[in-house]
């Protein structure tokens, strides 16, 4: 800093060197009460610290009061960013840089196109389901669920309680197209259908489900042939 001494004021400032357009700093021992002028602009004044500026390429002259002290002419020189003998010709201008394609709103409008199909295409998997179990299946006949129940299990040995599920079957056949309900036992279904094959198929099932010695043995094979007998496949057609 620089020191400014003018009879009984002494003052410093920063920067040593001050170009147009910089902010001066300039301190004072006592609290100082800056007067304004056209030729330097007041940025802050608080205390014994004032900060000017000036955008003249010449020495500046202050004038106040600081403490009880009157003092003018308190000189500080300002010198010119230019160069000695500049011929101010302003520099060549750069091209400007050129900016980068914006790709990022496209990724981001993309993701967004995609979801949205993704979306439309879930709610109409989703409607197509939902009007599908909607959709009544078409009824099954009796009959025909029987053969398709008795085939099954003449055709796959490996199905366990044959018997029983084959004496289900008859009952399921009998409570669809007779007036024998699953509420009648074994006796009174006998007893009012008077079939040997149903009988015989009826008490096998029994024994499957309630015999601690399970079914007796007998030819399953052939009287499944037998109970298809039951359904015979014109019927459906006659009725």
């Amino acid at each position: 800093m620089i020191p400014i001494v003018l009879l009984l004021v002494s003052a410093t400032f920063r920067p040593a060197h001050p170009t147009v357009g910089d902010r001066i700093t300039v301190d004072f021992q006592q609290p100082v009460a800056l007067e304004p002028s056209s030729k330097y602009e007041i940025v802050s004044q608080r205390g014994s610290r004032v900060v000017i500026r000036t955008f003249e390429p010449r020495p500046i002259a202050l004038s106040g009061r600081t403490g009880s002290l009157l003092f003018r002419d308190l000189t500080i020189p300002v010198h010119s960013v230019l160069q000695p003998r500049d011929n101010l010709t302003p520099a060549p201008l750069k091209p400007p840089l050129a900016e980068p394609y914006p790709r990022a709103p496209f990724g981001i409008i993309g993701v967004a196109a995609l979801a949205m199909l993704a979306a439309w295409a879930a709610v109409w998997i989703l409607a197509r389901r939902a009007a599908a179990a909607a959709r009544p299946e078409p009824a099954v006949p009796p009959a025909d669920r029987f053969r398709s129940a008795v085939i099954a299990l003449r055709d796959h040995p490996s199905v366990p309680r044959r018997w029983a599920r084959l004496a289900d079957a008859v009952r399921d056949y009998l409570a669809a197209t007779t007036d024998l309900g699953r509420e009648l036992t074994t006796t009174e279904v006998i007893a009012r259908a008077g079939s040997a094959v149903m009988a015989e198929i009826l008490r096998q099932g029994d024994l499957e489900k309630f015999s601690p010695w399970g079914a007796r043995a007998g030819d399953f094979v052939a009287l499944c042939s037998r109970a298809l007998e039951l359904a015979p496949e014109e019927q459906e057609a006659a009725a």
